[in-house]
């Protein structure tokens, strides 16, 4: 079988906050709700998050008015508390995420393979604005 090789896009953003707050932030299902998803007009209703290696997560996104929505499921490979996240997407895409504490600030930086489908710029645009979600949501808690 011929294996195709995906484009690779990443995504970053430097959030304002210590690691613990960061990390606690991204990895627990009431915090997930209320910053996983791209624009004011969708929403994360629910999460689940069983974050060890072969753990499963899925977050379920939606649009606000229940026209469209989707679960976002995976399985994870690898997890250094506070230092790395890698899952491979129900659809074998790889994600790898690495948090770096710089001062008192947190870079979080998101790799992952393109879909395929999208272009790789409005795919690279979802996830950055799902990462500004992110850091608004961790930074005014």
């Amino acid at each position: 079988m011929k294996s195709k090789n995906k484009d690779k896009i990443t995504v970053q953003t430097t959030v304002k906050a210590d690691l613990d707050k960061v990390w606690e932030s991204w990895t627990k299902p009431e915090h997930i709700t209320q910053w996983n998803f791209a624009s004011e007009d969708w929403c994360c209703p629910n999460a689940t998050n069983n974050l060890k290696p072969n753990g499963e997560f899925n977050w379920r996104m939606e649009a606000k008015d229940g026209t469209i929505g989707f679960d976002f499921t995976g399985t994870y490979d690898k997890i250094i508390d506070q230092e790395l996240i890698t899952y491979k997407i129900e659809d074998g895409r790889t994600v790898d995420i690495h948090f770096e504490q710089n001062g008192n600030e947190v870079t979080v930086k998101e790799t992952f393979e393109a879909e395929g489908t999208n272009s790789d710029e409005l795919q690279r645009n979802g996830w950055q604005a799902i990462l500004g979600n992110f850091k608004q949501y961790v930074e005014s808690k």
